[in-house]
This record gives C-alpha cells, structure tokens and sequence, in this order.
C-alpha cells in the first residue's frame, strides 16, 4: 500500500464500481490532489484506508442506492502516487549498492584472571573402614 499525505498529487487506476450504476466521479488515467486521508469504516463496505479528493467533493450520498453517508472517501486502493519519473521507482530497486559497513565480531567480556582463595579448604584424610 502506498503511504498517502494530504496535497499529494494521486493518479486514478481503477474507476470501476460493482453494482453500482450511479456515476461515481472518478476517472482512471486522471490526476487528483488528496485533501482528506483516513480509516473509514462504512456498515456495508467495512474498515478501509480512504481519501478525499480536492477535485471533488461527493456530497451526501442519499440518492436511491446511496448509503447516507456524507462526503463519502474513496478507497485509497483506487489511487497511485503521481511519479515525475515513472522509471526513478525502480533504478532504486536494480541498483545494488555496496556493503561499506565493516563487520566486527561480537565483543568479549574481558576474563579475570584466576585468583587463589584467600583461606584454603581442610582436606580429608582417607579412613580405612
């Protein structure tokens, strides 16, 4: 998923609508500025990341197949970044970059050295049984 911010310019990619007949406003091919971008949750299309488009302002949706709902988002997935150079996107990607970062190996804790107890422990004799 693209990552949208108010003021950028958007490409449409899909204006195709299931089982709705009622022209939606939208055209592929055509360039927008988002003014609006947010979760939306609506009672019959569920929770979706939607914009608003500063092109278009929807309106209340109370027509005969409307949903009631006010200035209502389009799905953020209809809409692509407007790039200056389609082909930038993906030089990035094909350019393989040299690993500069020297590996070091993990540190150690430094080892104290061995030190003697200061009282020695009694030894047993051995006992005959």
């Amino acid at each position: 998923m693209y990552d949208f911010h108010v003021g950028q310019k958007v490409v449409c990619i899909n204006d195709t609508f299931k089982n709705v007949s009622i022209d939606q406003g939208i055209r592929k091919g055509q360039v927008y500025t988002i003014r609006w971008v947010g979760s939306y949750r609506h009672y019959v299309d569920g929770d979706f990341i939607g914009v608003k488009l500063a092109e278009i302002h929807r309106g209340n949706d109370d027509g005969p197949e409307g949903y009631g709902a006010a200035d209502m988002p389009y799905r953020a997935t209809r809409f692509r970044p407007l790039l200056r150079d389609r082909l930038s996107a993906l030089r990035d990607k094909l350019i393989k970059k040299p690993n500069t970062r020297k590996i070091e190996p993990p540190a150690r804790p430094p080892v104290p050295d061995f030190e003697e107890p200061k009282r020695k422990a009694p030894v047993r004799e051995k006992e005959d049984v």
